[in-house]
C-alpha cells in the first residue's frame, strides 16, 4: 500500500532503475551470443528477473554480481538445452513474446506460462507471422493464449507487413530471423521503439534499419559484449509528472535513456505547457542518455494521437493524471493497444481517477478528460498493473485528501524503489 497527499513545492535530482526493455534484450542477447556479457545497470525488477529465470532453466549460466550488475555466459544459440518444466515469464509480456521469437529457431521444446495477466493477453500477433516462417507452435485456442508449446526447427525468412506498431513484434521476428535461411523484413505503420535495431550490432549482429523498415540476414551469430543501461523514461514519467502536479516545483532525472522512440512523454508534455529541459550527455550501447528537467507552468489541454501514440504508450495512465490539472480537455485517441496490456488501460485508469472525482471519459480507443478538476482523496488500486499504480500514487500529490493505493507490490515489476523516491521528494 501506498499513501500519498497534497505536497509543498519541492526540487529534487534523482535517479531512476535501469531501462527494462534494454534489461530485457542484454540478458536475451548474452544468453544466445558466444562468450560472456557483462550488464550494468541492470533493473532488478520482477519482469527481469522472470527473464533471467527463464534462460537459466535452459542451461545458461547467468550471475547476479550486485542488484544491478549482471554477468551472462552465453554458449549460443545451439546451447540452449530443453528445460524439464515450463518456462515461467511470470508478469511480462516481452520476455514471452521475444522468446518465442528466440525457441522458434532452436531444435528444442518449450512450453511457456505466466501469471493470470499474460494468460489474457494475445499472442497470436507473434505466433501468425512465426509460423509463416515455419514455426511449429501450439496453444490454448490455437496458439492464441498461454500455455504455448514451441518445437523449434528451421525457419524461412520473411517480409512481414505489421499492422500494428510493435517493437515486441518486431523483434520477435527479428530473432527468429537470426536462425532462418534468407532475409527477414519487418516493415510497421509507424516506428515503434527501436533498441533491438540499437542493441543487436554490439553484439555483432548486421543489419539496416530504414525509417519503419527493418532488414536482417538469417544464420549470423552473436558475440559477448558489455552492456551499460540507461534509466528507464517510463519510471522517470512518473517523477516528471509528480512535478507538475504540484505549482512552483521543479524535478531533474539524470542519467535517463533518451532513445527518440521513447521521449513521446516529453514532446507530450511540451504540448501541454510544461517546461521541459533535456541534454544528451553520452552515448551507451548506441543509446542516447542524458539529464532532463521539468518545472511545472500552466498547463493546458491538448490532442495526442497518431504516431506519438507508440512513442508515449506506456506513459499514457500517468499523462491523464496530469491532464486532470491542466486547463480545458485532452484528449487521447488512436490508443487501442492500451487495451491488451497488464489491464485494459483505457477502461482502468478512467475507473481509478473518477474515485479521485476527475472527469473522465472512456472512447473506443482513449480517453477524454476535462482539466482543471481539484483531485479528492480516496482509495484506489492497481489491479495488479504496475503503471495504474504508480500513475494514481503520483495523482495524490494535487489531492486535497490522502489517496491510498492497494496493489502496490505490481510496481516492483519495473520501479523497485519507487515508494520510497516519491516519499522524498
Amino acid at each position: 500500500m501506498i499513501r500519498t497527499s497534497q505536497r509543498k513545492p519541492f526540487r529534487a535530482t534523482v535517479t531512476v532503475p535501469g531501462d527494462k526493455s534494454i534489461s530485457h534484450r542484454s540478458i536475451m542477447f548474452g544468453a544466445v551470443a558466444n562468450g560472456t556479457t557483462e550488464i550494468e545497470g541492470f533493473l532488478p525488477g520482477a519482469d527481469c528477473l522472470s527473464t533471467i529465470r527463464c534462460f537459466q532453466q535452459m542451461g545458461v549460466e547467468i550471475e547476479r554480481l550486485s542488484e544491478t550488475a549482471v554477468r551472462v555466459r552465453g554458449r549460443g544459440f545451439e546451447g540452449l538445452k530443453e528445460a524439464t518444466s515450463p518456462l515461467d515469464v511470470g508478469n511480462s509480456g516481452t520476455t514471452i513474446r521475444l522468446m518465442l521469437g528466440i525457441l522458434s529457431g532452436v531444435p528444442i521444446y518449450s512450453t511457456l506460462i505466466g501469471d493470470e495477466s499474460i494468460a489474457r493477453r494475445p499472442m497470436k500477433r507473434v505466433v501468425d507471422p512465426l509460423r509463416k516462417m515455419g514455426a511449429r507452435i501450439d496453444g490454448r485456442e490455437e496458439g492464441r493464449f498461454t500455455p504455448i508449446g514451441v518445437r523449434g526447427g528451421e525457419l524461412q525468412g520473411i517480409t512481414y507487413e505489421s499492422p500494428v506498431a510493435s517493437a515486441q513484434v518486431k523483434s520477435c521476428l527479428l530473432l527468429a530471423g537470426l536462425n532462418a535461411e534468407g532475409d527477414t523484413v519487418v516493415r510497421e505503420p509507424s516506428q515503434s521503439r527501436d533498441h533491438t535495431e540499437r542493441m543487436l550490432p554490439g553484439f555483432g549482429v548486421e543489419l539496416e534499419a530504414k525509417g519503419t523498415e527493418v532488414r536482417l540476414k538469417g544464420g549470423q551469430t552473436l558475440t559477448g559484449t558489455k552492456v551499460r543501461v540507461p534509466g528507464d523514461i517510463s519510471s522517470a514519467a512518473f517523477i516528471l509528472v509528480a512535478a507538475l502536479m504540484v505549482p512552483g516545483s521543479r524535478v531533474t532525472v539524470e542519467h535517463v535513456g533518451l532513445n527518440p522512440t521513447r521521449t513521446g512523454i516529453l514532446d507530450a508534455l511540451r504540448m501541454m505547457g510544461a517546461e521541459v529541459h533535456t541534454e544528451i550527455t553520452a552515448h551507451w550501447c548506441n543509446e542516447p542518455v542524458g539529464n532532463v528537467t521539468v518545472s511545472c507552468n500552466n498547463l493546458h489541454g491538448v490532442e495526442i494521437g497518431g504516431a506519438l501514440i507508440p512513442r508515449l504508450i506506456d506513459e499514457i495512465p500517468i499523462l491523464a493524471v496530469v491532464a486532470t490539472q491542466a486547463h480545458g480537455t485532452t484528449v487521447i485517441k488512436d490508443a487501442q493497444e492500451l487495451k491488451v496490456k497488464e489491464t485494459n488501460r483505457i477502461a482502468t485508469t478512467a475507473k481509478e481517477l473518477r474515485k479521485l472525482g476527475a472527469s473522465v471519459e472512456e472512447t473506443e480507443d482513449g480517453l477524454i478528460i476535462e482539466g482543471g478538476t481539484q483531485l479528492s482523496g480516496g482509495h484506489c488500486h492497481s489491479h495488479g498493473d504496475h503503471r495504474i499504480g504508480m500513475a494514481m500514487a503520483i495523482a495524490g500529490f494535487a489531492a486535497s485528501g490522502d489517496v491510498v493505493v492497494e496493489g502496490t507490490e505490481a510496481i516492483d515489476v519495473s520501479f523497485p524503489g519507487f515508494a520510497g523516491l516519491i516519499a522524498q521528494l
